[in-house]
């Protein structure tokens, strides 16, 4: 499985992956999922939010054990990210079978839409829509790059925008969402362990600063004559390493751009990009109010307006203490927890359903990067334990 997605999707040049929503890359991997599933003898069905199901046993019985994840990626992106889940929880259906397991519980694998939110800024779309985190307007409002609204790119892709929205039929169907992950940093690798199991993920958000200045010549005019919007975004991006650094949280500015874009001219606008997440939500908001005050102060020395917009924004999720407990009993009683700062669908649809996530020990650290990795042996252990955890789960009576 692993062999035949790996091609889908991979720029030749950076080695890097660009899977983004609802383009011919999305499509492949969307094939793949649904050959996957067909194979097996599961029903394969598409959700009004584009999401993919694939249903072993009676989905309409309710209480259903589900996992998953996505198969989008960032620009440039990694393998195990996201996909790891996804061909994890086929591998650990095929371990369930080897062993015969009677399932008492319907079971099903998930792939969730535009989870990167790489292609239209906004991350967890499929969940988000699913759990009514996202509504039907806003998702409408969604702009890529090239001008290309988000209908627009559905209806091409031959799914209807008009019938997207809050799926919580649905999500009633689901007693539990236990979701396998590659580690994004080196807890893991610091340990014995290959596998963990998350506690809790960061509150984080995005937010948009637009810093107005004024175009002109970059080779006539004057030092101070200008305004330029590039000295105050650049300050800004010191100022917010300063103030994750104090706050022991993260902040990055990792997207921006110009107008007009140009080697010889003195930009009229830069839009950049702040990502930032911490611990809890009082030092979130310490952080993000700290960027914005040097920003602002910044501006208004340079004489350059300033616009901020927060695009999303994820609270803190704390994974329900008793499912953690029950798998981490099923585990054996010794795998390490761990909290994060990456943002993923268990995290939005533990608003609706009880959630849960594993980690696979990343050696490297890195991810949302061609540098991401998790070692053959790892990626093995962590199907045996997502087995393990569907067996305790799905195959026993209540």
């Amino acid at each position: 499985m692993w062999g035949e997605l790996a091609p889908v999707g991979r720029d030749r040049a950076s080695g890097g992956y660009r899977r983004h929503a609802w383009t011919g890359a999305d499509a492949d991997c969307r094939a793949w999922f649904r050959g996957q599933a067909e194979a097996r003898g599961l029903r394969y069905e598409v959700d009004r939010n584009g999401n993919q199901w694939a249903w072993l046993g009676d989905a309409d019985a309710g209480d259903a054990v589900v996992t998953g994840s996505h198969l989008d990626s960032v620009p440039d992106g990694g393998a195990f990210d996201g996909p790891l889940g996804v061909v994890s929880s086929f591998a650990a259906l095929d371990e369930l079978r080897r062993r015969g397991a009677r399932f008492t519980r319907p079971l099903a694998i998930a792939n969730f839409g535009d989870e990167e939110g790489a292609r239209f800024g906004l991350a967890c779309v499929g969940s988000r829509l699913a759990a009514g985190q996202l509504s039907k307007a806003q998702a409408h409002a969604l702009v890529d790059a090239d001008g290309v609204t988000l209908p627009q790119a559905m209806e091409r892709a031959g799914h209807d925008p008009d019938a997207i929205g809050p799926d919580p039929e649905r999500l009633a169907r689901i007693g539990a969402f236990v979701e396998l992950h590659i580690e994004q940093g080196r807890a893991l690798d610091r340990t014995e362990h290959p596998v963990g199991i998350a506690s809790a993920i960061w509150p984080h958000g995005r937010w948009r600063f637009d810093f107005a200045g004024e175009a002109n010549h970059a080779g006539t005019t004057r030092l101070v004559d200008r305004r330029d919007p590039m000295l105050t975004y650049a300050a800004t991006v010191l100022a917010a390493r300063r103030a994750a650094e104090d706050a022991g949280a993260v902040a990055t500015f990792g997207k921006v751009a110009v107008e007009p874009n140009g080697v010889n001219a003195i930009p009229s606008l830069v839009r950049g990009w702040l990502d930032s997440r911490a611990v809890d939500q009082d030092t979130l908001d310490a952080v993000v109010t700290a960027v914005q005050a040097a920003a602002r102060e910044r501006a208004g020395s340079d004489g350059v307006g300033l616009t901020v917009v927060r695009e999303s924004f994820t609270p803190v999720v704390d994974f329900p203490h008793a499912l953690r407990e029950e798998i981490d009993r099923i585990l054996g009683g010794s795998v390490p927890v761990l909290g994060t700062g990456a943002g993923h669908d268990a995290g939005i649809l533990s608003a609706a359903v009880p959630t849960a996530m594993l980690f696979v020990r990343n050696p490297t650290g890195v991810s949302h990067s061609p540098a991401e990795h998790a070692a053959e042996d790892d990626c093995a252990a962590g199907v045996r334990a997502l087995a393990d955890v569907l067996e305790g789960l799905a195959c026993r009576s209540h």
